[in-house]
């Protein structure tokens, strides 16, 4: 399934979720407030829950208007606001995270996978298989491996070109992670 269109209407996203909107915009969290509320989610609090579709919605009108620097640097806000497991305490265990966290996230239906693969040791995958846009993925991957990286590792992390990608409207993104 393509960017933006959550894969049930029934889904929900925390609050504390879709903070990470207003706090990913930074100078401009007036913007980010008008256009969540634009799209049915005003006033938003962290114990809240909201339809994803609603969240999607804003996101596509963020990419459409302000660019996808924002939608990066909404996904880097991802881990200072969602709930994740405890116990992270290697890159490893932080990239696996990622799909329990997502799932603590949302509810009510098929939310989609974070996938990750181990390839060597300084090297893995992660597949996103969600309806989430490409830019937000790789910004929410990028903060939580810079988070707990291994210390004096230089860190990289790359779209795979030669899988599919959901903003040419494959199932999913995979990105690369070395360090």
């Amino acid at each position: 399934m393509a960017q933006f269109q959550a894969y049930s209407q029934q889904v929900m996203v925390n609050g504390q979720t879709v903070l990470s909107v207003m706090n990913g915009m930074g100078v401009f969290r007036g913007s980010a407030s008008r256009i969540l509320e634009r799209h049915g989610i005003p006033n938003p609090v962290a114990t809240g829950w909201y339809p994803q579709q609603a969240w999607l919605d804003a996101f596509r009108e963020i990419a459409e208007t302000i660019g996808s620097k924002t939608l990066h640097q909404i996904g880097m806000s991802i881990p200072r606001t969602a709930k994740f497991p405890p116990g992270i305490d290697t890159l490893e265990k932080a990239l696996r995270s990622i799909d329990v966290a997502y799932h603590l996230n949302h509810r009510g239906g098929e939310i989609g996978h974070y996938e990750f693969a181990k390839t060597s040791p300084t090297r893995a995958s992660v597949t996103c298989r969600n309806p989430y846009p490409c830019d937000f993925d790789r910004g929410l991957i990028e903060a939580v491996a810079r988070q707990f990286k291994p210390a004096g590792a230089v860190l990289r992390i790359e779209h795979d070109l030669l899988k599919p990608c959901r903003s040419k409207a494959g199932d999913s993104c995979t990105y690369v992670i070395s360090w």
